[in-house]
């Protein structure tokens, strides 16, 4: 009962904040001043001439690819912070002396094909010049960033169409996720992984294992927030479209088509369902036969 009364002072505060961050931005913004900054920054800029229009299909794939293994990833990381008495234990044929919980050995292995995919993501992104659309070329990002920021928390939400041009916080926003948290949190990774070299002591005194630990747990809740925030603007901001353009490849320099098409929503319905059934599948019974491929297992 005592984090019933702990979720629900949170909640009302939570709201209480919201409202005034709320009020605030309508004040700021019904002033002439801040009516003046709206209409020289309006929430985004042009891209550079050049830039592709449209999202293709390797973007989809690879979007989806991202969530899937971040999905198993927090899962696995949370569990492996939690856990005390592990079902399982996982060694290297040629290294048995060497033992980790099989659920470390299944986060390391989902952390390989997550670094995969966003390799190929980015080499995708430099090769076809969708770069642009996430990489600011303008120092114009910055005040048009702030005004998509007040327009988001005045409740007046910036109209952008994606399928074209993302408002200049999204922008920041995906350039952070994809070239900074990603980034620390394979470095990070890499640190507290297996594979880090445990006898080099000059290494282990440049980079010490204290410092990883403190960026990665805290960029994992980063990714965290980034999911639910982005989840909710995609289905709040004209779902359909959104979903079209994200998961079906399908979009308009018009804003007002895809409106109502519901093939994304499909997709993206098709793709939760996959997510929930290897969730339920990730447990010892399945995931102990595929770590015997690489290692072995010993169980309880």
């Amino acid at each position: 009962m005592q984090w019933l009364a702990s979720a629900a002072v949170l909640g009302v505060f939570a709201l209480a904040l919201a409202g005034i961050v709320v009020l605030l931005a309508r004040f700021v913004l019904a002033l002439q001043p801040g009516q003046q900054f709206l209409a020289a920054f309006p929430g985004e800029y042009p891209l550079p001439e050049g830039a592709p229009v449209g999202l293709p299909a390797w973007l989809n794939w690879a979007h989806f690819l991202n969530s899937f293994f971040l999905l198993f990833i927090i899962r696995t990381g949370w569990q492996v912070r939690r856990e005390k008495r592990p079902a399982a234990f996982w060694s290297p044929r040629r290294n048995k002396r060497r033992r980790i919980s099989l659920a470390l050995w299944f986060h390391q292995a989902i952390d390989i094909l997550w670094v995969a995919n966003g390799v190929i993501f980015v080499v995708l992104l430099l090769a076809t010049g969708q770069w642009m659309r996430i990489v600011p070329t303008s120092w114009e990002v910055f005040p048009n960033a702030l005004s998509a920021a007040l327009q988001y928390a005045a409740l007046d939400w910036p109209t952008e169409n994606g399928w074209v041009n993302y408002n200049s916080l999204q922008q920041l926003s995906y350039f952070a996720i994809t070239f900074v948290a990603a980034p620390l949190a394979i470095v990070s990774g890499v640190r507290l992984s297996g594979i880090w070299p445990k006898d080099a002591e000059r290494l282990n005194r440049l980079y010490p294992v204290e410092w990883a630990r403190r960026v990665h747990f805290p960029v994992m809740l980063f990714f965290v927030a980034f999911i639910v925030v982005h989840v909710g603007l995609v289905l709040a901001t004209g779902a359909l479209r959104n979903l079209d353009h994200m998961y079906a490849a399908r979009g308009s320099v018009d804003p007002g088509e895809y409106t109502s098409d519901p093939t994304g929503l499909v997709i993206f319905a098709a793709s939760l369902v996959v997510m929930a059934a290897a969730w339920v599948a990730a447990r010892p019974a399945v995931l102990v036969p595929i770590a015997r491929l690489f290692g072995d297992v010993k169980q309880r």
